[in-house]
């Protein structure tokens, strides 16, 4: 859910999460967000500081009354000094973002609190994906920093193959941005010792 008196802002958060694969529900006003956070399963609250009826920091507090434990990120264009971050934080809240966002910035947190929240009730995960010998190696190269062109040199194939070896790799493990893919690939183990090689 997206709690932004700014449309134009609010237009933007709710395109990059649904671009991650996130549903939004974009409202104007503290009131709104409160109701909606206690009638519906609210997997994430990006919240502006500054609502027309209430302050954002005075909704944090009353959904974390309620012992609902929702990752609320705040995000601001005007309230960015150390002291309003920090008041924040100490509210409740799990982030605190200044505006302008970067899109993938805010994905890459939003995934990290969802992911961490879930885990909990979550059955332990099943073993990683599997993933050809090319994937891996292309997946060692990216995790290395190396580009597309690079690899393809390296490996001595088109570049055109690798790219579509890492569309297979973001198919397989969930993700929709390289970032994102090594970032996953770190975590579930798939390049630690090679990439350390």
């Amino acid at each position: 859910m997206i709690a932004e008196r700014n449309r134009r802002s609010s237009t933007e958060i709710a395109a990059a999460l649904e671009r991650a694969g996130y549903s939004t529900v974009e409202v104007k006003t503290g009131a709104e967000a409160l109701e909606l956070a206690r009638s519906e399963d609210v997997e994430l609250l990006v919240l502006e500081v500054t609502l027309p009826d209430m302050t954002g920091f005075e909704v944090c507090r009353q959904i974390r009354g309620d012992g609902d434990e929702v990752p609320i990120f705040f995000v601001s264009g005007t309230r960015t000094d150390s002291h309003d971050r920090v008041a924040g934080l100490l509210l409740g809240a799990d982030d605190y973002m200044s505006k302008p966002l970067d899109p993938n910035e805010l994905v890459a947190r939003a995934h990290r609190h969802v992911r961490r929240r879930g885990e909990a009730s979550r059955p332990p995960a099943a073993a990683g994906p599997t993933i050809t010998p090319r994937e891996e190696e292309v997946l060692s190269f990216l995790a290395r920093g190396h580009t597309p062109k690079v690899i393809a040199y390296e490996l001595s194939i088109s570049a055109k193959t690798v790219g579509t070896h890492i569309q297979n790799l973001f198919g397989k493990l969930g993700v929709h941005s390289r970032a994102e893919l090594v970032a996953r690939a770190y975590l579930l183990g798939l390049v630690e010792r090679k990439a350390a090689a």
